[in-house]
């Protein structure tokens, strides 16, 4: 079998770094290379060709989640004519929903990646990108009178917690309750 292009091989890893930000996000940062590459449809060997360790994957895709993530949010604004406060509401609602409960691999990094960068899934690239991600979030959600790390703390722990009770009446209650405080104050 020949060489792939130098074309081809940056589309590879591009590949491997979105399905990665996806996996890590659904499934924890300790997700298998074999399973990863499977997902992205590669070979186990293909990824060494690549990445230097699993640890620099996690660093790449760390980064690429957040980046999306900061892409919705700045789309949001968009489709909310620049105004914040409409933007801020649309993504507390996206944020509470069953939706993005049932989806962490769409979702939100902040949520998703937090056991595992505390755990240090990742290197120390990874703990910098998801502290600046986590700062950059909390920014977008304040304002004038509202205090942004509280509102991610609160988006965070009702995500969470909601997840965690997935199977019982009380993760919908708990997403409508935060969204209800939040939302009453936004």
């Amino acid at each position: 079998m020949g060489r792939v292009s130098q074309a081809q091989a940056e589309e590879n890893r591009r590949r491997v770094v979105d399905t990665a930000s996806r996996l890590f996000r659904e499934q924890g940062t300790q997700a298998s290379v074999a399973d990863l590459m499977k997902a992205a449809g590669l070979t186990h060997g293909a990824f060494y060709k690549q990445f230097a360790s699993k640890e620099a994957l996690v660093d790449e895709a760390t980064a690429h989640a957040f980046g999306e993530f900061a892409r919705r949010r700045t789309a949001g604004l968009a489709q909310c004519d620049g105004q914040r406060e409409a933007a801020q509401r649309a993504l507390i609602d996206a944020y509470l929903s069953v939706e993005h409960r049932d989806a962490p691999a769409d979702g939100c990094p902040v949520a998703a990646l937090a056991t595992d960068i505390a755990r240090e899934g990742g290197g120390p690239e990874a703990r910098r990108v998801y502290a600046e991600g986590v700062a950059d979030f909390a920014d977008f959600l304040g304002g004038d009178d509202q205090d942004g790390i509280v509102r991610l703390c609160t988006l965070f722990g009702a995500l969470v917690l909601s997840r965690a009770t997935k199977d019982s009446p009380l993760s919908e209650e708990i997403l409508a309750a935060a969204r209800a405080a939040m939302t009453e104050t936004a």
